[in-house]
């Protein structure tokens, strides 16, 4: 066992920032993220430079949605209607943090008027103890159809859900398969878990679809 990058020592951070104009609330941007600390000083780096870098991203998109609400505010005044601020929301949730694997996923919210707000899920998994930034392929033999064997099982579980619940569009299955996105995922404790954006497969009501495939059918577990 690597006793080094095992785990990583992680501390949750808090930025706030209110955007004003005209002396009225324009934006409200929230972000809570991690920094990693670890004995490997390269794969510290490497985890905390791309942390940084999706921070700072997200700071300047807000500067963009800044500039959209200054314009929807100064049309509400022409108009006579009521200017509802801007919100921008990104969240970070670590997933796993053991046997030399870090993976979390991140949720970017915002609200920009009309009847709610939306989200954006993105993920990331490294190994600990170079820092390398792990693709869903790595996690397979070399020329596996992984794509078909994870359809597979995300299919048998909607199945198995539409049943009780009719969370999901009536053509779920096609929409599992057109829709199925090799980033969407990070590892948890019982295996990999797949998720689709909002309205990729279930209305807005049903969120963020999820399934997770125990690491017996990918035939692979993390392990240092």
């Amino acid at each position: 066992m690597n006793n080094h990058c095992y785990n990583a020592e992680i501390s949750m951070h808090e930025y706030k920032k209110t955007f004003t104009y005209n002396n009225t609330d324009m934006l409200k941007l929230t972000i809570i993220y991690p920094q990693i600390s670890l004995n490997a000083s390269q794969a510290e780096y490497k985890i905390n430079s791309q942390i940084n870098m999706e921070v700072n991203d997200y700071k300047r998109y807000a500067k963009y949605l800044y500039k959209q609400a200054i314009k929807d505010y100064i049309r509400s005044l022409n108009e006579g209607f009521h200017f509802w601020g801007y919100e921008a929301f990104l969240e970070y949730f670590i997933t796993y943090n053991q046997n030399c694997f870090l993976s979390l996923y991140f949720d970017k919210y915002e609200f920009t008027g009309g009847a709610h707000g939306s989200t954006l899920r993105a993920s990331d998994t490294w190994e600990l103890c170079l820092g390398h930034h792990l693709p869903l392929g790595s996690f397979f033999k070399p020329g596996t159809d992984y794509k078909r064997i994870l359809t597979d099982e995300i299919i048998r579980q909607a199945d198995q859900i539409q049943e009780r619940q009719k969370i999901y569009f009536d053509d779920y299955k096609p929409l599992i398969i057109k829709n199925f996105d090799k980033s969407s995922f990070y590892l948890s404790p019982e295996g990999i878990t797949i998720y689709y954006q909002q309205y990729d497969i279930a209305p807005y009501s049903s969120g963020i679809a999820e399934f997770t495939i125990p690491y017996s059918i990918i035939g692979w577990r993390p392990d240092c």
